[in-house]
Order: C-alpha cells, then structure tokens, then sequence
C-alpha cells in the first residue's frame, strides 16, 4: 500500500561547509577552517518533503518559490524526490550555511529574506492546495514562519480540511498556532514553551495544555534524547523514550519524526501507534547518520557505520583513542558486560561491530539469532560503555574494520591470536590487538542448551 503525504510550508536552502581545523587565526581567537566539501540540501518543508520519500510514501509538497539564483538550486534538488507545486511567489529564498569541522558545527550563517506578502491581493492558487489536499492520504503542515502557513487563503483552506484528513502539523515560534482540529501537533519542548510562556515547564504538561488550547486531538512535545511525551483524547500524558542517546548531529529530526507520524496516521494507525514508530523510526535515521547519509532509510537499521565514524572522527579530533570490539550479543550476559566494559577502559570511545542477522545464521545455524538485529543494536546503545554501534554482514569483521579503523581491537580473553583473523589487517594501519578480560562459563550457546535442557 502506498501512502500519499502532502508536505505543506515554508522551503530553504541548506549548505554544509565542511573543512579540517588545525590551527588558530593569527588575528584573532578563532579557529581557521580549511574548506573541504561543500553539499547543499533542501531544508524547511523541503527536508521534511524529501525525508518523507521513502519505499511506500509517495509525498508532494506545496510552497512558495522565490525568483532568485538559490531558488533555481532549491529546486532541482527537489524535484529529483518530490513532485513540487508552488502556490505563491516568495521574496526570496532563505539560505542556511552550517561551518563544520569533524562532525562539529563551528557558525551558522543566516541569509534572512521578509516574510511572503500575506495580503488577499496577492496570487494564491487555492484551487491547486484544494487538489493536492483531495489527493492525499495525510498531510504535514511544516511551518517555518516565512508565511507561508500564515496567508489568509492558504490558512483558510487547511482550517476547512482539519477534520477531514489525518492533519499533523510542527508549528515554530516565528509562526503561527495550528489551526483548530488538527490531527497531532508536534512542537518541540523550546516552541511548546514559546507558545505557553506562561504555562508549565514540564513536557507532559505542556502536551496536555497546549491540545487544550489549540483544540488539537493530539500534542506530541519532543524532548530531544529523552523521549516524546503525547497528550491524546484527554487521557494522560504518554511517554516514549528513544531507544538510545543520539551524541552526534541531530538536524533534521524533528522533521524526519513529524513526516514519520503523518505517514503512519495515513496508512490508519493511532496517534499513540504513530508516534511509537515515528520515535524508534527517527532514531535508526540518526543512527544511520542522519541528513549526512547518502540515502535517507525506510525505518530499518540495516548499518550504522556513519554514526560510528562520526564517533571516530570526534574523539580523534581532540586526540584520543578509538577502541572497537565485535561479536553477535544475541543475548547479552555477564561475560559480554564485562569484555564491553574493559573495553572502553582502553580509550576514549567503544565502537561495537555487531554481526547481521544472516551472518548469524551462517555461523550458528538456522535457528539463531534469537534476537533480531534491531533488538539486539538497541540493548548494546543502551549501554553506557557503549560508544556507537556498527553492523557487519561478512563471517568476520574485516571489512568494516578497514573502514573504521580504531586504534585498538578489543576481544575476550577466551580467544587467542591464531583465531583472530582481523590481526593482521588491524596491524596493518598501525593499531593493536588487545584481549580483555572474559568471564567462564558464559556464553550465549551454554545458556541456551541449559535452557532447552530443563
């Protein structure tokens, strides 16, 4: 079954510098970037459009394109994922310049244009919202306050279509309050505070305040690495936790979770059964590395090495020591918690290299994993020795350790130099292989024969 969304609101141009620091200015206290790649992206509405588009999601998106050169960029790259229908004419395009340096953002440079005109007289093709809006399963109001979202017509034609159609709507402070009946409102903790100055400081009630107030059927407030908190139908307030603490870039998901969430109330679900998936769907994208991987995921984890680069690249820039280990952790025990936990001790960062469910299955048998992947990635990021976690599809994790390249190859003191065949390629770039402690008696295929033997 394919999904249609349509994507309504304001679209900016994004561009990333990124470029090595090595030395400080002469002439003042500041960092000298040394520009390396630059790559440009559609952001606002556009991002949130473009993160939609996706096996089973068939989005469009509706918004107002200026006349200008960065205007010209925005829309080649959205047209390459996303079928495009602008509806008013912008006075500009708002650009986004991020400055970065392994994996850290260094300045933010804003090229700021007026708000679009939200005067009657100006041209709005309602009757082509009015059409997207007949054609789509779902809709997300992606509102970036460049007035879009606040034209009279534009407004008017989502307020009459609030109760007829799965409307999820992520507000922000430089704009307007949802229009009455949407479905679910998504506003992080900051813009739920915005719009509540003078209400609770905890999430949970600010989630129930604000669907009062915006007479909303829901509110979700997103609470960065901690979790969402949804208020729905005048019940309590339901929390979801991430399923691990994100440490790297975290652009783009808020609108990675709201796109996730129309998609689903599309496709039939709750807002509780919504927001569940979009919360564990937006964290496999970060995990996966977020805006900065090649192809935004379908919701799954099928590898996590750009996460674990990012690790890798962060904890060398200030000089310190990479350590990885590997192994299945189909069910995790005493003896992985202690190897896991000498293991960090060695550096500054532990990255877990984890087999794949077929690599399992190729050495242990058909019936194994008894913990899919996803389960098993999660226990490990839960763990606070635990760093990032990496996935490897091979019988061995030669490959991916070529590509990561820690300082340090951490394994169980139950192996010996001969069985491990990573050494030499580990040796190769200079890192050492180090056995850790590793508890007796304990292992995932004793305890499960113990357990079949009762």
């Amino acid at each position: 079954m394919t999904v249609r969304v349509l994507v309504v609101g304001d679209v900016l141009l994004d561009r990333d510098i990124e470029g090595d620091v090595r030395r400080v200015a002469p002439d003042a206290p500041v960092p000298v970037v040394q520009v390396g790649e630059v790559t440009e992206r559609a952001g606002g509405a556009g991002l949130a459009a473009t993160l939609l588009a996706r096996e089973g999601v068939e989005v469009s998106l509706i918004t107002a394109m200026a006349d200008d050169e960065p205007a010209k960029r925005l829309e080649a790259l959205l047209t390459e994922r996303v079928s495009v229908t602008a509806i008013l004419t912008a006075p500009g395009t708002r650009c986004k310049t991020r400055i970065r340096s392994a994996g850290q953002s260094l300045l933010r440079l804003d090229v700021e244009t007026p708000a679009a005109p939200a005067d009657t007289d100006e041209r709005c093709d309602v009757e082509a919202l009015e059409a997207a809006l007949e054609a789509a399963d779902a809709v997300l109001v992606s509102d970036y306050g460049g007035g879009m979202v606040g034209h009279p017509a534009v407004r008017g034609v989502l307020r009459r279509w609030a109760s007829q159609i799965a409307m999820v709507w992520d507000p922000h402070p430089r704009g307007l309050e949802p229009v009455p009946g949407v479905t679910l409102a998504t506003p992080n903790r900051s813009e739920a505070q915005w719009f509540c100055p003078d209400g609770a400081s905890e999430p949970d009630r600010l989630a129930a305040e604000l669907r009062d107030r915006w007479q909303s059927w829901a509110v979700a407030v997103t609470d960065g690495g901690k979790g969402v908190f949804t208020s729905a139908g005048g019940g309590p307030t339901l929390f979801t936790p991430t399923p691990f603490e994100h440490r790297g870039d975290a652009c783009g998901a808020g609108d990675r979770f709201a796109g996730t969430v129309a998609a689903n109330l599309g496709a039939g679900a709750t807002a509780r059964d919504a927001v569940e998936t979009a919360v564990q769907d937006t964290a496999d994208w970060l995990a996966a590395g977020g805006v900065n991987a090649a192809v935004p995921l379908p919701g799954r984890i099928e590898t996590s090495e750009t996460d674990a680069a990012t690790v890798i690249r962060r904890v060398r820039s200030s000089g310190g020591t990479v350590v990885a280990t590997g192994g299945c952790f189909d069910i995790l025990h005493a003896g992985h918690i202690a190897s896991l936990e000498a293991a960090r001790k060695l550096g500054d960062a532990l990255v877990v290299l984890v087999n794949s469910d077929d690599s399992i299955r190729r050495l242990k048998g058909a019936d194994r994993p008894v913990n899919q992947l996803a389960d098993r990635c999660r226990v490990l990021r839960s763990l606070r020795c635990v760093d990032a976690v990496a996935v490897f599809g091979g019988d061995d994790p030669c490959e991916a350790l070529d590509q990561l390249r820690p300082d340090i190859w951490a394994k169980g003191g139950d192996y010996t130099a001969e069985m491990l065949p990573e050494a030499p390629i580990v040796n190769s770039w200079g890192g050492r292989v180090v056995l850790v402690p590793y508890l007796p008696g304990r292992s995932t295929t004793a305890i499960l024969s113990e357990g079949s033997s009762r």
